[in-house]
């Protein structure tokens, strides 16, 4: 650590949201990375916000605990990023959210994410909705929307 990193001082936490400040950027449900899906089957699917909420808990549990990717998550906000999950699932899947989140390319572009990181954790984001109950085909539905992305996540 630089003598300069040692004297700065440790960002303050909001007091309400509980997240590390950030550059501003420009709010789009755009950055979501793909449109929701039509009416409210897949929202049903994955019993709403509270279903969602508890499927993105989970994922970012087991991806920060598990020793294959662990190291991703070192230095991550995990509020935001709980947060910001929960938002773009919540709007993909037509729950009722808006995505106030980065795109995707910026948001990941410093993370050095490989293949392998991302299969890994889709197979977190699995086990998470098979512990909701999550059918195989809703889940499929998911991954299909999700799956494009792997082009701004991927950065090595």
């Amino acid at each position: 650590m630089t003598e300069e990193a040692a004297l700065a001082p440790e960002p303050q936490r909001d007091p309400v949201t509980g997240e590390l400040p950030i550059d501003p950027y420009e709010m789009s449900n755009a950055h979501a990375g793909a449109a929701p899906f039509a009416g409210t089957g897949m929202r049903d699917a994955f019993h709403g916000q509270d279903g969602i909420r508890r499927i993105v808990d989970n994922m970012v549990d087991r991806a920060t605990a598990d020793p294959r990717i662990s190291e991703i998550f070192v230095s991550h906000d995990l509020v935001r990023l709980r947060r910001t999950l929960f938002e773009q699932f919540c709007y993909i899947l037509n729950a009722g959210c808006d995505y106030s989140g980065r795109d995707m390319a910026s948001s990941h572009k410093d993370l050095g994410v490989q293949i392998d990181d991302l299969n890994v954790l889709v197979e977190n984001l699995q086990a998470a909705m098979a512990v909701e109950r999550v059918s195989f085909a809703a889940q499929n539905r998911l991954l299909s929307k999700l799956a494009p992305m792997n082009r701004d996540v991927v950065t090595r």
